[in-house]
């Protein structure tokens, strides 16, 4: 069974009408509503992130199929959307989530009866945009680090709840978005050792993040100042200084890392670098690469590798000493 795609909108009647009558003409299927498709996609995603850029994908590849009607949803007109995504010079990170969505969409029409399993296995094989090279991340010294968390100080509440946010970004490798979702109550003793119990990650994956003592301490005095005793331990704070509301968005903290950054010269920083440079410490203090995995959160071990930016030095490089230079140093 083929696919044919409802298309939406005022601007895709007239190409839904010719698929329409090209299909009547072909003795093929009425075009099927891809609707509860695009529900399952969305409903089998956690992360409200996730959903939205699903959604976006999705919506995008509806859009290329109206500009130039197509009878059939399979391996080849997808590929062709991947190499139009390729001509318009997306990034390889951009056209690859965009293929991801497409082929979620496929496996999910083909578990409703809309597409043969033939055909969602051909979009499936398609393949993504290759990346050559390896994007280079950015990682803090340690003495860096603590530059970054001593430029909040302690002597506001704002202040005081951004270093303990900037400690627990560090110190625990969290996403901004887990971080955002921590709850008081789930750092929790286990083992004679603080940890942020039972977190519920990208993904939906569970795991238990250890919480270091100098973390607990700064997220304790920031606690104690705003009398928060359950809930959300991150909150805003009103002009006046009061700790009001339940939470914020990770968007916030993006904006206080950047803060915080500005203040203490560290240009270009990204609320993701705290994480891997919590990775990278890890792993300089002797930390084992099966544990700083269970930190992180990561279903592949390779994930871990690239967090810790390993697999190129470049303090002692290896072509510092190879023994041509001039001088003879």
């Amino acid at each position: 069974m083929t696919l044919l795609p409802r298309l939406e909108g005022g601007r895709c009647n007239g190409a839904k009408r010719k698929i329409e009558e090209e299909a009547s003409s072909q003795n093929g299927p009425e075009a099927p509503d891809l609707e509860q498709s695009k529900s399952a996609v969305l409903n089998s995603l956690t992360s409200p992130s996730s959903q939205r850029s699903y959604d976006h994908a999705i919506r995008e590849f509806i859009d290329w199929y109206c500009s130039e009607p197509r009878l059939a949803f399979n391996k080849t007109v997808v590929t062709r959307y991947r190499i139009s995504l390729e001509q318009r010079q997306y990034a390889p990170s951009t056209i690859n989530l965009r293929l991801a969505a497409v082929r979620r969409l496929a496996y999910e029409a083909s578990d409703c009866g809309l597409l043969s399993p033939d055909l969602a296995a051909g979009i499936r094989r398609v393949k993504g945009a290759r990346r050559l090279g390896v994007r280079i991340g950015t990682w803090l010294t340690v003495e860096e680090s603590r530059r970054l968390i001593d430029t909040f100080g302690t002597l506001t509440p704002k202040k005081r709840r951004n270093r303990a946010m900037i400690a627990v970004l560090i110190g625990c490798g969290l996403r901004r978005a887990e971080a955002a979702s921590l709850k008081l109550e789930d750092i929790q003793l286990r083992e004679g050792h603080w940890v942020i119990a039972d977190l519920n990650g990208k993904g939906g994956h569970i795991r238990t993040v250890p919480m270091p003592e100098w973390v607990k301490r700064s997220v304790d005095e920031w606690a104690a100042l705003a009398a928060i005793t359950s809930g959300p331990l991150f909150r805003a704070i009103n002009k006046a200084g009061r700790v009001w509301g339940n939470g914020f968005t990770p968007k916030v903290i993006w904006s206080i890392v950047k803060e915080g950054a500005v203040g203490c010269g560290l240009t270009g920083l990204a609320t993701h670098d705290l994480r891997r440079t919590c990775a990278r410490l890890c792993h300089q203090a002797g930390g084992e690469l099966e544990q700083i995995q269970f930190l992180l959160g990561h279903v592949s071990i390779e994930t871990t590798e690239r967090y810790l930016g390993c697999k190129q030095r470049f303090q002692n490089a290896v072509n510092d000493a190879i023994g041509l230079d001039p001088n003879g140093s």
